[in-house]
């Protein structure tokens, strides 16, 4: 029997007197109801998630590595192709909210089975594009469902993962991202070389129908999956907090509304900081083929060749600033004094997309912006897991959902501006705009964000007269 697998020991049965069967300790008793167990069953749990980001990513890159191609079949110019990414923006933004208030409701799993759902028929149907206004109707459906993803994540790591782990469960999720920037170039440029730009786009959606099977099969949350150890279970519970417990016997147990949450500046703190941020990885997730082939002179092969590179940077990233924070939480850092350090290393990276803009070899430009995305990475990481860190698990995926929401409004804005810089300048000033964004996001966050710590949520709203 694999070593992760165990089974619990078979009852009593040899005529002791139930007194002395109550007497056996309460982990054992718990694991002989329950059946077989899974260790380290957080991780497995995580490792979904991980797959869902890489697929995610995969199905969110094709367009863009894909983009050299379509533009030229479909006769789109780089502001159209910028219209056409600022639609799926629009979409992500709007759903990075209402996702969060959906997963709050439903639950993670319902959760995660609809966003998959509708993002991979979507993706599938890019297939079916003939111009401008079909891709950018698709864009936009495959935007509604893939900004699931992140709000859901961050629920889930929050429900199943110790306060000092989940900056590394988050990180493990977030890899994901990177994963599928590396895997997605060679594989997609391979499937359009092989079978046409339009095969493409079913194989890499019809992956997500393959992840939606596993998913049904093993999720539960931890409250009620059968294959979770009470001991697993109660190092999950270390450390949180018990303002979940106190709701709950207060009668407080509905998802905080986003009136409510906007009413906390550490909410705007993750909403503003993102807002300036996030624009950063979206500019190289959506622009960099288009770079490459337009101020680089690589071709479609040359691209599928060399564009992963700075997502294996962007990997790094993500794992080693998710353990680094929880590193020094484990040697006795405060959360505040940790997240902090780690978040402003971060910060002080990215401006390497000012040196790439100015580089004369592609490929000294492609290490300097994958300085960018390591540095992303680990300062995403890290605000990512701040809505766990603030506030209770029943409002996590929501302010979640709102960071993600002005993450979109900022990255739409840039991404819309890109394209028409470079029809009428060059890719020189974006690089140069998005190399200060990141010490100016980071000073918001720091600003408005304080000391921190679990807020102290104030009574709900009322309105007059009720």
């Amino acid at each position: 029997m694999p070593s992760h697998l165990h089974r619990a020991p078979r009852p009593i049965a040899d005529g002791r007197s139930q007194e002395m069967l109550n007497a056996q300790p309460v982990e054992a008793a718990a694991t002989t109801e329950a059946g077989f167990k899974l260790r380290g069953l957080r991780w497995w749990i995580v490792g979904l998630i991980f797959l869902a980001t890489l697929i995610n990513y995969v199905d969110r890159l094709t367009i863009s590595v894909l983009a050299p191609a379509i533009t030229r079949d479909l006769g789109l110019t780089n502001t159209e192709f910028g219209g056409i990414l600022t639609w799926f923006l629009l979409a992500y933004t709007i759903s990075q909210g209402l996702s969060g208030k959906l997963y709050d409701r439903v639950g993670t799993k319902r959760g995660f089975v609809y966003s998959i759902t509708l993002w991979s028929f979507a993706a599938m149907a890019h297939a079916f594009a003939r111009g401008l206004a079909s891709l950018s109707v698709f864009r936009f459906v495959l935007g509604l469902g893939e900004a699931g993803n992140w709000p859901g994540a961050a629920k889930t790591v929050a429900e199943w993962f110790p306060v000092r782990e989940r900056a590394l469960g988050m990180a493990v999720f977030n890899s994901g991202a990177a994963i599928g920037s590396v895997v997605a170039p060679p594989l997609i440029v391979w499937l359009s070389l092989t079978y046409g730009w339009q095969t493409t786009f079913i194989v890499t959606g019809a992956l997500g129908f393959a992840w939606l099977a596993l998913w049904l099969l093993f999720y539960q949350t931890p409250d009620c999956h059968k294959w979770l150890s009470e001991r697993e279970r109660r190092l999950i519970r270390e450390g949180q907090q018990d303002d979940d417990a106190k709701s709950l016997a207060a009668g407080q147990s509905a998802p905080l509304g986003w009136r409510e949450l906007l009413r906390y500046r550490e909410v705007w703190a993750i909403i503003l900081s993102r807002f300036l941020t996030d624009p950063v990885w979206w500019l190289y997730i959506s622009w960099l083929p288009k770079y490459l082939a337009d101020a680089r002179g690589f071709s479609l092969a040359k691209i599928g060749l060399f564009a992963w590179v700075p997502y294996v940077a962007a990997d790094a990233g993500s794992l080693s600033g998710g353990w680094l924070s929880g590193h020094l939480i484990k040697r006795g850092w405060s959360v505040n004094r940790a997240r902090k350090l780690v978040i402003l290393i971060a910060a002080l990276l990215m401006p390497a997309g000012i040196f790439a803009a100015f580089a004369d070899d592609a490929m000294v430009a492609l290490a300097l912006i994958g300085v960018v995305l390591f540095g992303f990475q680990v300062w995403i990481n890290n605000v990512q897991t701040l809505p766990s860190d603030l506030f209770p698990d029943r409002a996590v995926a929501s302010v979640a959902g709102l960071g993600g929401t002005g993450a979109g409004i900022g990255s739409m804005i840039f991404t819309l501006g890109t394209g028409w810089v470079v029809d009428h300048f060059s890719y020189v000033p974006v690089l140069v705009a998005a190399g200060l964004l990141a010490p100016f996001g980071t000073l918001i966050l720091f600003a408005l964000s304080g000391r921190i710590g679990r807020v102290r949520l104030k009574p709900p709203l009322t309105v007059a007269g009720s």
